[in-house]
């Protein structure tokens, strides 16, 4: 019998097993322990002739049985496999995966949508959150830091579905990046420079390019004596600084009370004293309270947003200004974006699965009423195919502007050279 048709055990195996094992009292068990007391009983239930299995299939049996109890149910095998980075649950028979950046659909199956729904449950009540009919939307993380989005009916007419954007066991450097053809040395010097120098950063990118991977490494080259608070809708983020608070935000209770924003998350840190703030990302009108942060005294500030290229994200940075400060004309929301932010770096997952940083760009001022940027580094395609992309990275350049604020950390020097355009230009990669 093959492991996928194993992978949802059977309804006459949970009974018998139920029938040896109370599961409240197999739970407080050590996952060691609860494994070895499952075997026990399904190998007495198999002796019985009770089960059609052999040693190797109650061996499975053992492992989804566990998995049930301590779990995330039959998808725990695809939270375990380093290779999935994305499991996607449409309803109870329809499991798919990404795998270096492709999507496949699996063989795994849940009993019904009644499954599916206890599983995502499970999921947001440990992270003190719910999910039902009434509150039919939610986001949350599981123990190793892996994100999750739920969405159950009556709002998801197929049945509950259950979205994981899983995370590296190790998070990846900026050198592991260009490892991955993401971004070429020069760039990563570049951004690894930037981040030291305290340059405020707006990461951009559309869903799953990489965003937070990049927040995580840009992190790692922020000094142990700086305090860094990190504000997130669920926490994705990891730092090894000592001096890190992180800060989560939270829905509101079923009486419609407790919730608490991204927004008044970013107004109570301006008084925790910060030397920066990380953002895992900006939505609304949060982002007038993080650009006066910017422009306060809180450089090396780092924060991400949804946009396509650089010049969508300005627009859309403006956009939200205009919920936070409805009074302030567009004039000078652009000027508060070009006083508070140095570069935009845009993230893009292209056909052939590969992440890469398609642009980094400074905000080099405003021209015609339009918020002008110039390109420092950029991707330049060179040919398309369905297995690969080749293109390579051009250094542009930087402005000096940007030089003069290398220059207050003794940067100026080292981050021109890696800037430089290169001889012959550009660096090939596929």
């Amino acid at each position: 019998m093959q492991e996928e048709e194993l992978l949802t055990m059977s309804e006459q195996a949970r009974e018998a097993f139920y029938q040896q094992v109370e599961p409240s009292v197999a739970a407080k068990l050590s996952p060691q322990a609860l494994a070895l007391k499952v075997s026990d009983a399904l190998h007495v239930i198999a002796a019985r002739k009770l089960l059609p299995y052999n040693s190797g299939e109650l061996a499975l049996l053992t492992r989804q049985m566990v998995d049930e109890m301590i779990g995330i149910g039959p998808i725990q095998p695809l939270l375990d496999d380093p290779s999935v980075s994305d499991i996607l649950v449409n309803g109870p028979h329809n499991v798919y995966v990404e795998r270096y950046g492709k999507l496949e659909r699996t063989k795994i199956r849940f009993h019904d949508k009644q499954h599916v729904l206890n599983v995502a449950q499970r999921i947001v009540n440990a992270v003190g959150r719910r999910v039902d009919e009434s509150t039919p939307m939610v986001d949350a993380r599981l123990a190793d830091g892996s994100r999750v989005n739920v969405i159950a009916p009556p709002l998801a007419l197929h049945g509950t579905t259950i979205s994981i954007r899983k995370f590296p066991a190790s998070r990846l450097t900026l050198d592991a990046l260009v490892t991955n053809q993401s971004l070429s040395p020069a760039m990563a010097q570049f951004l690894a420079l930037a981040a030291k120098g305290r340059f405020n950063i707006l990461v951009s990118g559309g869903t799953g390019s990489g965003k937070t991977t990049l927040l995580n490494a840009l992190s790692q080259h922020i000094g142990d004596d700086e305090r860094i608070l990190t504000i997130e809708d669920a926490a994705e983020l990891s730092l090894d600084q000592p001096h890190w608070v992180p800060l989560e935000t939270r829905n509101e209770s079923a009486e419609g009370k407790g919730e608490v924003t991204i927004r008044a998350l970013v107004r109570n840190a301006l008084r925790m004293r910060p030397d920066r703030i990380i953002l895992g990302e900006v939505r609304g009108a949060e982002a007038f309270d993080m650009l006066q942060a910017m422009n306060t005294g809180h450089d090396g500030s780092l924060c991400t947003l949804h946009a396509n290229n650089p010049q969508d994200a300005m627009i859309r940075l403006s956009n939200m200004l205009q919920m936070g400060a409805e009074k302030l004309s567009e004039s000078i929301i652009q000027s508060q974006i070009v006083s508070a932010v140095d570069l935009v770096v845009q993230l893009e997952r292209m056909r052939d699965g590969k992440r890469r940083i398609t642009a980094i760009s400074e905000v080099a001022g405003i021209s015609k009423g339009a918020i002008q940027m110039k390109p420092i580094f950029r991707f330049r395609y060179q040919h398309v195919d369905h297995s690969c992309i080749q293109g390579e990275f051009d250094a542009c350049g930087m402005s000096e502007a940007l030089l003069e604020k290398a220059a207050q950390s003794g940067l100026d020097q080292a981050m021109s050279v890696c800037s430089l355009p290169l001889v012959p230009q550009g660096e090939a990669v596929c």
